[in-house]
């Protein structure tokens, strides 16, 4: 077909066929580009200078600017859309404050401790959030995976085994399990769980509040989507097994540390024979309704406007009909039960005192709460087109564990399901968070006796049935093998290491394995021979593609990552395995021919002449030559003769050569974004071999600062 051209203010052509287009554009190396006094010199301030900037002058607007960054409500509240969004916050808000009152109940369990503190932790961290947070979506709450990571903490620092109380004379390692619950001093035990719970709390609120105020936001990056996902689905495991002994009623001891699951499971399995039958039907009935009725509200959200609130449905009436049924109406007794609070709890001071033991599990619980709160309001940030500020983030976080963990309550993040319902049922911003607040004092305040009595196995089956969202991350486990082998492997490390060696053990090897996979990647990174596409100006890889060619006598080498000190002599080996040649050994042997053929020469038994080396017919054998000298005759290190040798032909001399095909050699650094000092020595090194054998060689498509080679 027939070329349309045109001419562009740039000075681009354009000419396009019917389904093609060939762009032609001046190359923009240009010598005027080159002159002394066109390159700008790149200046860096200095760390005085930028304070300097941000903190030597104030006005009122960049006050009133810095107080609505650290306080974003007084930026979005007055331009609040009342008629728009209101309706959609109270009914948000209302469904909201019934699942988070629910929620928090049962991942007390979690925590082991009274699941009337998980109320705390879900009223709370609403109201520092609403203040501070920049999210618009995001229901702040108690997270499964940071409840049970606080849990596991609280069992090591306060288990059973110190709160025994000795009864008739008899040591408590020969009572039976029922005894020994009978002997505990549960008021003691709990008092000191709650000071562990809650100062951990506060350390990780002082740890967030820290990181916001240095500006590291940036590291929970470090977090992949896949080593998230692995960490998730194995807290989902630990947290399943956690409360399988709750739904099933039977007596375990308290395990932490590697292989906890597997001694909890054990456990559970040897003492299944003292199973209620009471909690075990209520927790399944349970399991299968609240599955179900999620299943429902998730499928008809668009035709239900309020959520189902299964959770209430089932506390308020499931215990009830249960041992109704199984025992009559005068056997109510039998349901473990938990009475509701009174009101709230006084505030109180953190022990610091606990803090060296609990500084390393804190950071790591600092880190997922931070990382999961953000993955998620970033994905309805995106959606709803609105930005995050990560470091505020992480200083609303903190502040709002600071402040709960003043008031009994324990760490506090989000949940992508609770998240899910508070932006289908038309939440647009944290008024809904607020609203849910309210519901849930009043559940505190008034409501609590309406949900007596709080059947344990049911509370922890609620628990269990929302972990469903986090198994079904099982299911990206062969998408991820087809997209990328490697963010597999970093899945199932990940997975695994949490299952095995705990929580916070297993994301540190899964943080490491994945770094490693980092680096192997970029130490044997991958390598190409291009060839060009006949009739077009394209090149691509010689593996990819049938009808492409190289051009004779050139090679072009690409390298798909930075060239440094790891990985730069794997580059000269995939280059030497490219070209066909090693380089040195091409010179030495070089070298070599050209030191026999000097003596050939001298000898008289060989002539140079313009076409090349020929036999001498008109001198004796023997008889030197003392006219002909090398031009460099160092002691047989240099034997080059300013002779022509054709090194693809046949030479007179019994010296195997390797044979050198290529003139030229083009190395493309179109995907090389950096070059350290060890790799720029040995690519001029390389450089030097290429060039001593014949071989010029091209560096091209070189990004950011030119480094002299």
């Amino acid at each position: 077909p027939p070329l349309r051209s045109t001419q562009s203010a740039a000075g681009m052509e354009y000419c396009a066929p019917e389904n093609q287009y060939r762009v032609a554009r001046p190359i923009y190396s240009h010598p005027a580009l080159e002159r002394e006094g066109e390159r700008l010199t790149r200046t860096e301030k200095t760390l005085k200078q930028r304070l300097s900037d941000k903190c030597g002058s104030c006005s009122r607007n960049r006050a009133l600017k810095t107080f609505k960054g650290v306080f974003p409500v007084f930026d979005w509240l007055p331009r609040y859309p009342i008629r728009e969004w209101l309706s959609g916050d109270i009914i948000s808000g209302i469904s909201i404050g019934l699942v988070c009152s629910l929620q928090g109940l049962a991942y007390g369990l979690l925590v082991s401790v009274s699941p009337v503190y998980g109320l705390y932790s879900a009223f709370f961290p609403l109201l520092t959030y609403f203040l501070l947070g920049t999210s618009r979506h995001i229901s702040v709450g108690p997270f499964p995976v940071t409840c049970l990571m606080v849990g596991s903490m609280v069992l090591t620092l306060a288990p059973e085994d110190h709160f025994l109380l000795p009864a008739n004379g008899t040591s408590a390692g020969n009572v039976s399990d029922a005894g020994v619950r009978s002997l505990v001093d549960t008021e003691a035990m709990e008092a000191r769980r709650i000071v562990v719970a809650s100062t951990m709390t506060v350390l990780v609120g002082i740890i967030q509040v820290a990181m916001g105020l240095l500006q590291v936001g940036f590291l929970v990056r470090y977090l992949s989507d896949p080593l998230v996902g692995g960490f998730t689905t194995a807290a989902a495991c630990h947290v399943l097994v956690s409360q399988l002994k709750t739904v099933l009623s039977v007596p375990t001891n308290n395990h932490s540390g590697p292989f906890s699951i597997f001694y909890t499971l054990s456990d559970v399995v040897v003492n299944i024979r003292h199973s209620n039958m009471a909690d075990v039907v209520a927790g399944l009935l349970t399991i299968a309704v609240v599955m179900v009725v999620k299943e429902i509200n998730a499928r008809f959200q668009h035709r239900i406007p309020v959520p189902i609130p299964i959770e209430v449905i089932v506390v308020r009436s499931v215990p009830r009909n249960i041992h109704y049924v199984l025992y009559g109406p005068s056997c109510m007794a039998l349901c473990l039960t938990v009475s509701r609070p009174p009101s709230f709890a006084p505030p109180g001071a953190p022990d610091t005192a606990l803090f060296p033991e609990l500084l390393g599990a804190s950071v790591s619980t600092a880190v997922v709460a931070y990382a999961v709160a953000v993955s998620v309001a970033k994905v309805y940030a995106a959606k709803h087109d609105y930005t995050i500020d990560g470091n505020q983030e992480l200083l609303a976080f903190g502040v709002s564990n600071v402040f709960c963990g003043c008031f009994s309550s324990f760490v506090a993040s989000t949940a992508l399901s609770r998240t899910a319902i508070q932006e289908s049922t038309g939440g647009r911003s944290q008024v809904a968070g607020v609203l849910s607040a309210l519901i849930v004092m009043v559940v505190i305040l008034a409501l609590g006796q309406l949900l007596e009595p709080l059947q344990k196995s049911v509370l922890a089956a609620i628990v269990i049935a929302n972990l469903k969202g986090m198994f079904l991350q099982v299911t990206q486990v062969p998408k991820l093998w087809r997209q990328s082998p490697a963010d597999c492997f970093i899945w199932l490390s990940t997975c695994g290491a949490c299952v095995v060696l705990g929580l916070d053990v297993g994301l540190l090897v899964g943080l490491l394995f994945q770094l490693g996979t980092v680096v192997v990647r970029t130490q044997f990174p991958a390598c190409s021979t291009l060839g060009n596409i006949p009739g077009t100006n394209l090149y691509r890889d010689l593996k990819d593609y049938k009808h492409i060619s190289e051009i004779p006598g050139i090679k072009i080498f690409r390298c798909s990552s930075p060239v440094y000190f790891a990985n730069v002599d794997y580059f000269k080996d995939r280059l030497r395995a490219a070209v066909g040649f090693d380089a040195v050994r091409v010179f030495k042997k070089r070298s070599k021919a050209l030191k026999k053929i000097h003596k050939l020469i001298r000898k008289g038994q060989l002539k140079a002449t313009e076409t090349g080396l020929v036999l001498a017919e008109d001198q004796s054998p023997g008889m030197e030559n003392k006219g002909f000298q090398s031009d460099h005759d160092d002691g047989g290190r240099d034997y080059r003769v300013d002779v022509p040798v054709d090194w693809t032909a046949e030479l007179p001399v019994k010296v195997s050569v390797p044979r050198v095909d290529i003139h030229s050699l083009v190395l493309d650094f179109s995907a090389v974004s950096f070059l350290d000092v060890v790799a720029v020595n040995r690519l001029r090194l390389v450089i030097k071999e290429f060039l001593r054998i014949g071989v010029t060689v091209y560096v091209t498509s070189c990004h950011g600062t030119e480094i002299i080679i």
